[in-house]
């Protein structure tokens, strides 16, 4: 139940798609929905352009607090305590150009200050002109940057005690924001997080993925989850499953045009023992298509994109308990040396990579019950542990109350 003070935990995201590829937005709705699950006052602030422009009572009363509908549930995967704000945007907003029709003005300049302010605590956000707003409002907030800063920060803003940490996913991307002016106390690195659901063993519905997806007689079904561009290690994956024809490769995640062009590409080398299912829905079945596989597979490539990937599967993959297969890139490093199963390789290298997965299923047969090893050491990683080691950068007279 909410209370009706200033105690507000306030997300602020901007649009939500509800489509496939949209990581930052995932990322929005699961740091919000683990607050909620720790207890905090957690609203998730959005964009709603589904607005009718005739009923005017947005402009007076546009912050009402819901429950996620259905369809937003079964794509975020969130849990039952987190309330939701849609901020109406009906037209002419962001549909004739100009400042005083633009969303971001709306949110800032009139919503923020005159709505929902004074029920706000804390803000949360990776949009820095809601940062400036948040500051000059004189509410406490977090600001999460997550690619390289390329120009500098405004001093009056990061050197304001109501901006309270800027939280990165990176080392090198850390070393960005504070060479633009940020000052180093004031940026940490903090490694993404899993949904709880990872943790809870479905030995019947994994049984199912291997019923379903394991063809030809193959007995070893390998995942892929997550986005589908060449720097992720996609077409690597496809020379992998050329190599090693008794093994059943599944990839999962990325936008229709680019399942159909892998589908393609697949079809075009004759290589059958790799499908593409595209995004997986509701995204709870990942929990046992992780459990089902014998293997999860993290082919990033090297380059820039390796320097800041912090990616969100890596923690889904480990809180499963299956052994993982990835390649050695600069953010996944400090885990080589954990208690996690997994086997590594250089990145970029289609021979040392199959020669990885032969490796890991003969080091590490399919568990039912998964791997106990990993799935204790991804107790830490959880987008609740992670909450809450963002908090402790945030001085606890500005941290919002838990109510339940």
């Amino acid at each position: 139940m909410f209370s009706n003070n200033q105690n507000k935990y306030l997300f602020y995201t901007g649009e939500l798609s509800l489509k496939p590829d949209t990581a930052h937005e995932i990322h929005d709705v699961l740091c919000a929905n683990a607050a909620a699950n720790l207890g905090y006052s957690s609203v998730l602030a959005y964009h709603d352009k589904k607005a009718s422009p005739l009923n005017l009572s947005w402009l007076f009363n546009p912050f009402k607090l819901q429950k996620p509908d259905a369809k937003f549930v079964d794509f975020y995967n969130t849990q039952e305590h987190l309330r939701v704000a849609p901020l109406p945007m009906p037209y002419p907003i962001d549909r004739v150009p100009g400042k005083l029709t633009n969303s971001s003005t709306i949110a800032t300049k009139y919503y923020f200050p005159f709505h929902l302010r004074r029920h706000t605590k804390l803000v949360h956000t990776r949009d820095w002109n809601f940062v400036k707003a948040s500051v000059k409002n004189q509410i406490p907030v977090i600001f999460e940057k997550h690619h390289f800063q390329t120009i500098p920060f405004e001093p009056e803003i990061i050197n304001s005690p109501y901006f309270q940490i800027a939280i990165t996913q990176s080392e090198p991307v850390r070393q960005s924001l504070i060479e633009q002016g940020m000052p180093p106390e004031k940026v940490a690195w903090v490694y993404n997080g899993f949904e709880q659901s990872f943790l809870e063993r479905q030995p019947e519905q994994a049984q199912n993925w291997r019923q379903e997806l394991l063809q030809d007689g193959r007995q070893i079904l390998v995942v892929y989850s997550g986005a589908l561009y060449k720097f992720k290690g996609i077409d690597l994956l496809i020379e992998v499953a050329e190599q090693m024809p008794y093994i059943q490769f599944v990839v999962t995640g990325g936008k229709d045009a680019q399942v159909e062009t892998y589908r393609q590409i697949a079809s075009y080398k004759n290589i059958s023992n790799i499908s593409f299912l595209g995004w997986v829905m509701p995204r709870e079945r990942l929990v046992s298509l992780f459990q089902g596989a014998d293997l999860l597979l993290h082919p990033h490539l090297s380059g820039k994109e390796a320097d800041y990937t912090n990616p969100v599967k890596f923690f889904q993959y480990m809180a499963s308990g299956t052994p993982i297969v990835t390649t050695e890139i600069l953010p996944l490093m400090p885990f080589k040396d954990s208690p996690l199963i997994a086997c590594w390789c250089e990145p970029d290298n289609p021979q040392k990579f199959a020669a990885a997965i032969q490796y890991a299923l003969d080091k590490y047969p399919r568990k039912t019950e998964g791997y106990i090893d990993s799935i204790n050491y991804a107790q830490q990683f959880s987008w609740e542990s992670r909450i809450l080691n963002i908090l402790n950068y945030v001085e606890e007279s500005m941290r919002p109350q838990v109510i339940n």
